[in-house]
């Protein structure tokens, strides 16, 4: 019998909790102003739909301007502005750099990706910083992207 009467009360002592609680948040002379509308247009703009971008299947074309590897602190950083010569996106596209000494033995590098789609006529600039090391000669940049090769053409400014 007990249980039956818990069982009973306990829905009705939540609800006039609630109700009491927003009873208590409303107050009846503390309204606000009311605001004059904004003029309601006849036909809202649609919203640009969604769009992916077109990817290149295979080999992929770009452009690259490189700056001198210069010493900063123990790294030696290379600045490199990249651009699309393709007709479509370039998907993950990938930049590793190796440094070799004057044994032609791998001694330093580097890796950068850039995750987003590269567009078409974009430019991009990338940094490249490699530890120090000893007897560093010269340097080698691989190009990669998601869906084949790179073409890649070093000029000196953009057209």
């Amino acid at each position: 019998m007990k249980r039956h009467a818990l069982a009973l009360a306990a829905p009705l002592v939540c609800g006039l909790v609630l109700v009491s609680s927003a009873s208590a948040q409303t107050r009846p002379g503390a309204q606000a102003p009311a605001a004059k509308a904004a003029p309601v247009s006849a036909t809202p703009a649609p919203a640009a739909p969604a769009r992916f971008a077109r990817l290149v299947k295979g080999l992929a074309e770009i452009h690259v301007i490189q700056s001198p590897s210069r010493k900063v602190g123990n790294e030696m950083v290379t600045v490199l502005k990249i651009k699309n010569m393709s007709p479509a996106a370039i998907g993950l596209l990938k930049v590793e750099e190796y440094w070799y000494n004057t044994k032609t033995q791998m001694v330093s590098g580097d890796s950068q990706p850039y995750r987003k789609p590269f567009n078409s006529g974009e430019v991009i600039e990338l940094t490249m910083k490699s530890p120090i090391k000893p007897d560093l000669y010269r340097n080698q940049f691989k190009f990669t992207h998601a869906n084949g090769e790179v073409k890649v053409t070093p000029v000196k400014k953009f057209n």
